[in-house]
């Protein structure tokens, strides 16, 4: 049985411009493999309300869960609410259960429930609240599509939300093997044991210190034994 697949779509300006470094890539990958989820692909596209459309309608349809980072803020420029109910043809307006949330949140804080922070309980019809144990605007999953705030501390706290609902499959496991010799000395004795283990993953990330040559070969896959089997002959083939 292959391991469910899934997307991430990363959406702000402020990630294109390179004002701001994504780190929520980076976590929900390490979260997804834990659980046997392949992340497939990321995408990145700008406060553009067609791409962001046409990003969650091509992502949703290809792959069995997406998640979505950014956006969903109180300020003119937090768009994906609007565009994850337009990709869906679904109504969108405030709801009742999420104003509640957020009335109780500000009510703790002192804080106006203003026609500002009013936007972020705009949920569309028929999507599910993701609970923010931090900051209280929720998230909301739609379908397969699972949208998320950028901040991470938040979109992490979210991550912790949905994981327990969706259905894992085989984690996958890997070894890494540091070998002191340049690509171009390992990369036929790499192609023949990749051929031999066709199940599992061979990738070579080299590196060069001191003048000299090498790379980290790391094997992947679901299997400890055949991950076992292949890094014990790759080390065979390249003794230290």
């Amino acid at each position: 049985m292959t391991n469910p697949t899934a997307a991430m779509l990363v959406i702000g300006d402020e990630i294109l411009s390179g004002r701001t470094r994504d780190a929520n890539m980076h976590y929900l990958a390490g979260e997804l493999t834990k659980i046997g989820i392949d992340l497939c692909e990321v995408r990145v596209v700008s406060d553009d309300a067609e791409a962001i459309v046409a990003a969650v309608q091509a992502l949703s349809g290809a792959y069995d869960t997406v998640f979505t980072s950014g956006g969903i803020g109180p300020t003119h420029d937090d768009i994906t609410a609007d565009n994850i109910a337009r990709a869906f043809d679904r109504p969108i307006g405030v709801r009742a259960d999420a104003r509640a949330v957020l009335q109780a949140h500000y009510d703790r804080t002192g804080l106006e429930l203003n026609e500002a922070r009013l936007r972020m309980a705009r949920i569309p019809e028929g999507a599910t609240l993701i609970d923010n144990p931090i900051s209280a605007a929720p998230g909301f999953t739609l379908e397969n599509v699972h949208v998320m705030a950028g901040v991470p501390a938040i979109f992490q706290a979210m991550v912790a939300s949905v994981l327990p609902t969706l259905r894992g499959g085989a984690p996958l496991l890997s070894q890494t093997l540091q070998i002191n010799r340049g690509e171009g000395d390992i990369a036929k004795p790499l192609s023949d044991l990749a051929a031999r283990y066709p199940d599992l993953s061979l990738g070579s990330y080299p590196f060069q210190r001191d003048g000299a040559y090498g790379a980290n070969i790391v094997i992947r896959g679901n299997d400890g034994a055949r991950v076992d089997a292949a890094i014990a002959e790759l080390s065979s083939l390249f003794p230290a």
